[in-house]
């Protein structure tokens, strides 16, 4: 795509882009640029899988009381390995 026609179509041309395309700009038939889709990292998409679901608001609650279930089924007794 010729540097002209790419001013005169840019939004498209980010739609494009935005979809997986890539696209090369050439001036006098010579490419001179390219627009690319911009990569996610895991990280990227760590974060928008946070903001798109938000915790349970009760989650904490519930971590709470089972590890006191947990807790009341062991005793503060420190045993050694059988045996010894």
């Amino acid at each position: 795509m010729t540097a002209t026609q790419a001013a005169r179509s840019f939004a498209n041309i980010l739609d494009a882009v935005e979809h997986g395309e890539i696209v090369v700009i050439t001036r006098d038939g010579v490419p001179v640029g390219r627009l690319v889709p911009e990569r996610q990292t895991s990280a990227d998409r760590l974060k928008a899988a946070l903001r798109d679901n938000p915790a349970d608001a009760g989650f904490a609650d519930d971590l709470e009381h089972i590890h006191a279930e947990l807790g009341s089924g062991f005793s503060d007794e420190v045993r050694g390995w059988p045996g010894e």
